[in-house]
Order: structure tokens, then C-alpha cells, then sequence
């Protein structure tokens, strides 16, 4: 988007404003500073509501630019319904004054005339004076959260920051929030429909919406709003009200990954299919570690994070919350929002600095429960199987995965899919932060493009203390795709990482 600019030659600037539906509203705006609206100006599809918008000459630029982000939060048809504001774009275009005076017309004609034109202007000012008032009223929290100035609502735009809804707007959608989705630590989901029929997840967070963090909020929002990638699920707004915290996001049809991992539908898919699915994710998790321009940990990788459009195509969910949903709180605990157990990493437990690759840990222990479509830690199971990764290891140590592809019903056909599947989690899953690889890595392992070594054992330390064995790995190999500004991320002897990218 770019600033409104009129060329000297023009006589009127044309805003033209898109809506969800199939409508166009056109506001003209005269060059020397008066501000005018021409009927003739609409366009609208057949039986269309029309969207009226007047601004008046004594109105300061301030005044027309909240009358402008009013119309684009909530737009009013003369029925008094609502439409959403999707896309919007300034057209210049010549146009000509509204009515061209004949001056070889006689005196009594032109005082008709201008008699006319008085009272047709008198009627458009108090329509659009009554109009506007309307949206004030039902948007007057909302207007002390929009800009102030012109320069800064475009900079808004053009930096995609998400929508603000009103807490009215949601219980609407979401039929008084009835339509449950499900549930986790940071809070319930709904799902609710807009007028537009455009469905959306609406998650309503936990806790109170404390002014004092609300600038803090919004930043995040913002930074959350700003991340878009195909394997990421889209944020489209957000409410901020004092008895609200809601996030509206996209919605996704097949719902989340865990009920085809564990429940009913755990053989609709094959296994060709979920590893797609991990590849999928694997990418989503990379761009936030890594092509984001603050890089974002999400702490909580796991299947039910994991969503599924109409196609499966998987899209990562709730990253940024962890940041998001602690900015009040001075201590952040396990399950409120730094992972769920079994998912975890070890040094989120621990005293020791945190980075990226507790995702990367996450993210293996996601691919055990794709390989196996259990549950890692399975009580109901025999006693060496309970915990899926360490059967899985002792499997790999003993030279065989006839017995696991035997369990885990995998057909033949796909042994090599599966062998280079499980060395990746177990590459994942390692005890040190440095010997995880980094998330581009998984996706390239993932996809064949590099040849996988032997991992070494990863639940070492559950025999000997928290500690590894410094010959448990080879000290002649590197990780060739870590980012310039990794770091170790616990003070012990340099170790470098056992594998090597052909």
C-alpha cells in the first residue's frame, strides 16, 4: 500500500475500498482539501446493501481517517448487518465536478439549480453525519485503539497488523461461544462464522486482560500476525476487551493431528501420507526458527498443535503463545506455557538456558508417535513396549525392525521410509541440545536429500546419571546447516555434533 497522491492535473483522488463480498464503495476526495462523495461513485452487485460513507468539509483529516478504519473494522449495510473489510487500495483517477453549470442558462434556472444542489448536499451531510455517529457508537472502545494519523494507519496496513474484534463481534460469530473445538493450556477454542460465512477459530485465552500489559500484547499480537507461511496456521485478529482475550485464527477443517494419531480415524491415513504430514511441519517449524526476523520457539510442538486443512495439509498451531500468554506472569510454569510432558525436552525441567532445539526435541517425539500411531508412553502395552522411543531404540540396537513394522502396521513397501524416519527422531530426541540438528536439516533428512549416520543412544543419561559418555559420539563430524548464532546451550566440553551431510 502507498500514501494517497493526487497529480496536479487531477480534480478528485478516488479511494476505492473492497469487501469480502463481491462490493465496492468509492470515496472521492477533491485535491485542494474539500472532501466530497458522488453517488455516481458506487458500484455494487445486483440486490447489494449500499454501503454510504460522507465526509464533510469542515472535517479535520484526523476525523475522516478514523471514519475510514471505522468502515474498514465494521462496514454498515442499511439492513444493519456487517460485513468484514478484506482488501483495500487507493485508485486515482480524473474526474470532472459533479455537475458543470450552464452560464448561458437564465438567472431563474441557475437559482433553481444551486436551490437543488443546496438541498440534496443538506440531505447527504445529515444521512452521513447519522451513519457515522452510528459506528462511533457501537465502536467506541475501538476507536481509542485505532490510529491517530494517516502516515501511521499506513504504515499499519502495510505491515498486515491483525484485526482488532470487539468481544460483541466474537459472541456473535461464535453463537455466544458454544461451538467447542477443544482445549489446552493456553485456553478453549470455538469455532464461529462471520456474516461473510468466512468460519474461524476463535481461541479464547486464560487470564484477565490487564491493561498494563495490553501495549505488550498488542506487540506480540502483531509479531504473530506478521508470520506467514503455508505450513503455519493464519491469524487473522484478535479482541482485547477487559473481560477478553481472544485470538482469531483460520480454520481447519480435519481438526488436529492426534485424533488420526490415537483416536478413531488413526487408519484413515497411510503411512506415506503422515510422513507428508511431518515434512509439513518440519517446514513450518524451520521458518519460525529460522527465516523469521525475530526467531520464535514455541515450546509446545506435539499432535494436537498440529492442524489439518481439507486437503491434510498440516499447519502449525499456537506458536508465539508461550511468549504471549506469560508476559504478566513472572514465573512460567511446565504445563502453562513451556511444553506438555512427554514432548518436552530435558532442559526445559533444568536450570540451564533454553533455545530452539527444545522444538527440535519436540518435533522427534512427534515423529515416534507418527511411526507408531500410539501414544509414546502406553501403560496398557507389555512392559518393554510402555515407552514407544526407548522400544524403538532397543529395536534399532539389536539390528531389526521386523517386530516394530509388525506392531506399528507398516507394510513393507515403506522399510526404508520408516528406518530413515526413526533414525531422525532418535537424532532428534538427543540428550544434548547440540547433537539435536536444526529444523532445516530435519526437513532435508525427511525429504531423502542427505544421508542419515547411525544415531547414537539418546536415553543415555536415564542410566548413568544425567551424564554421557564422552565416547558416545564421533568427535570427527559436524552439523554443515547450523545458523551463524547458534550456541551451546549448556556449559560443558565443546562436543561436536555425529553427523556428516553427504
Amino acid at each position: 500500500m502507498t500514501n494517497l497522491r493526487c497529480e496536479s492535473s487531477c480534480l478528485y483522488c478516488i479511494l476505492r475500498v473492497n469487501f469480502d463480498l463481491p462490493h465496492v464503495v468509492a470515496i472521492a476526495l477533491k485535491v485542494d482539501g474539500i472532501k466530497h462523495v458522488r453517488s455516481d461513485m458506487f458500484e455494487c452487485v445486483p440486490n447489494a446493501d449500499a454501503v454510504f460513507l460522507m465526509v464533510e468539509d469542515k472535517y479535520e483529516k484526523l476525523e475522516f481517517v478514523r471514519l475510514m478504519l471505522d468502515m474498514m473494522m465494521m462496514a454498515h449495510t442499511s439492513k444493519g448487518k456487517e460485513r468484514t473489510l478484506k482488501q483495500w487500495e487507493y485508485v486515482l483517477g480524473l474526474f470532472h465536478p459533479p455537475l458543470v453549470i450552464n452560464r448561458m442558462s437564465s438567472s431563474s434556472g441557475i437559482i433553481s439549480t444551486v436551490i437543488v444542489i443546496i438541498m440534496i448536499l443538506l440531505i447527504m451531510i445529515v444521512i452521513g453525519l447519522s451513519r457515522r455517529a452510528a459506528v462511533i457508537r457501537n465502536n467506541s472502545h475501538l476507536a481509542e485503539f485505532l490510529t491517530t494519523t494517516m502516515d501511521k494507519f499506513l504504515d499499519d496496513m502495510a505491515k498486515e497488523k491483525p484485526i482488532r474484534f470487539t468481544s460483541q463481534q466474537l459472541r456473535t460469530a461464535t453463537d455466544n461461544f458454544t461451538n467447542l473445538l477443544g482445549s489446552g493450556g493456553f485456553g478453549a477454542v470455538y469455532k464461529g462464522v462471520f456474516n461473510n460465512e468466512t468460519t474461524v477459530a476463535v481461541k479464547v485465552l486464560n487470564g484477565t486482560s490487564d491493561k498494563r500489559i495490553e501495549q505488550q500484547f498488542m506487540a506480540e499480537v502483531g509479531t504473530i500476525g506478521r508470520v506467514h507461511h503455508f505450513n503455519l496456521v493464519r491469524l487473522y485478529g484478535f479482541c482485547f476487551d477487559r473481560n477478553l482475550r481472544a485470538l482469531v485464527y483460520e480454520y481447519m477443517m480435519n481438526g488436529s493431528l492426534d485424533k488420526f494419531l490415537f483416536g478413531e480415524k488413526k487408519m484413515l491415513l497411510g503411512f506415506e501420507k503422515l510422513h507428508e504430514i511431518a515434512i509439513g511441519t518440519a517446514k513450518g517449524i524451520a521458518y519460525l526458527h529460522e527465516e523469521c526476523q525475530h526467531r520464535i520457539i514455541h515450546y509446545d510442538i506435539k499432535p494436537g498443535n498440529i492442524l489439518l486443512d481439507a486437503n491434510f495439509s498440516p499447519k502449525v498451531s499456537d506458536f508465539g503463545l508461550a511468549k504471549l500468554c506469560n508476559r504478566e506472569n513472572t514465573h512460567i510454569t511446565m504445563t502453562g506455557g513451556r511444553g506438555t510432558p512427554g514432548y518436552a525436552a530435558p532442559e526445559l525441567w533444568m536450570p540451564y538456558p533454553v533455545t530452539h532445539k527444545c522444538d527440535v526435541y519436540s518435533f522427534g517425539m512427534l515423529l515416534f508417535e507418527i511411526i507408531g500411531r500410539r501414544r509414546n508412553l502406553d501403560t496398557e502395552r507389555p512392559e518393554s513396549q510402555e515407552w514407544f522411543p526407548r522400544w524403538v531404540w532397543s529395536n534399532i540396537e539389536n539390528g531389526g525392525l521386523g517386530q516394530l513394522m509388525e506392531v506399528c502396521d507398516i507394510d513393507e513397501k515403506n522399510r526404508e521410509m520408516t528406518e530413515r524416519t526413526i533414525k531422525i527422531a532418535l537424532w532428534c530426541v538427543q540428550y544434548r541440545p547440540e547433537l539435536r540438528p536444526s529444523m532445516s536439516m530435519v526437513v532435508k533428512m525427511l525429504e531423502g536429500a542427505v544421508e542419515i549416520t547411525a544415531p547414537s543412544n539418546p536415553f543415555g543419561h536415564l542410566l548413568v546419571e544425567t551424564q554421557i559418555p564422552s565416547n558416545s559420539v564421533s568427535a570427527n563430524t559436524t552439523w554443515t546447516d547450523e545458523p551463524a548464532d547458534s550456541k551451546s546451550t549448556m556449559k560443558n566440553d565443546e562436543i561436536e555434533a555425529a553427523f556428516t551431510c553427504a
